[in-house]
């Protein structure tokens, strides 16, 4: 059966991400941008998704690691999008709860083609490190309407930023990983497709 690998680039004044997503295959991850505690939460991601992950990105962090974070998302949401639209059929539904700690998060997605987010999370530290946790808003905004899903994201607890971060990421991993495992058959949807 083919592979699903899908290379995607984005270059702008901002910011220049390269990344290859391939959805079958359970190497370990390849995450290099300028900023550390993204690295650590997209490499939790892609392992606990089950899926290999290469991010090379590089941007104006100098100014802010706004753009570079926001991008990511599009671009990983472009890659998951061209996933369903040249490969066919997947499960659709993802779902996990994952608790580090103090923390329990959760992520639920429908990859329907129909982007929406809802996110909810209460950081009681403002960082995590130096990296500040508004923006994973940002990426999970860009990464719904790039990707054309529905992600329900949601910190229910915890006392320790990172632990609810980092836990936020595995479940979003673990939730990809089953909403995009392939599907036989017709597309599960009663409407007799996706991302129309």
């Amino acid at each position: 059966m083919e592979t699903r690998r899908i290379t995607q680039e984005r270059n702008t004044k901002e910011t220049r991400i390269r990344l290859i997503l391939d959805l079958d295959s359970p190497k370990e991850p390849q995450i290099d941008t300028p900023v550390p505690f993204f690295n650590h939460i997209l490499n939790s991601m892609a392992f606990h998704g089950g899926f290999f992950l290469q991010i090379n990105a590089s941007g104006d962090i100098d100014v802010d690691p706004h753009h570079l974070v926001e991008d990511t998302g599009l671009v990983l949401g472009d890659a998951l999008r061209e996933a369903v639209m040249s490969y066919g059929s997947i499960q659709r539904f993802g779902h996990s709860v994952i608790p580090m700690d103090d923390a329990l998060s959760e992520v639920t997605v429908d990859a329907s083609g129909r982007p929406f987010l809802v996110f909810n999370a209460d950081f009681p530290q403002e960082y995590a490190g130096s990296f500040p946790l508004c923006l994973l808003k940002e990426f999970f905004t860009a990464l719904s309407t790039r990707g054309g899903l529905t992600v329900h994201g949601s910190c229910r607890y915890g006392d320790n930023s990172h632990h609810m971060a980092e836990a936020l990421f595995k479940a979003l991993g673990k939730a990809l990983g089953q909403a995009f495992i392939r599907k036989q058959g017709n597309p599960a949807s009663t409407k007799g497709s996706l991302h129309e």
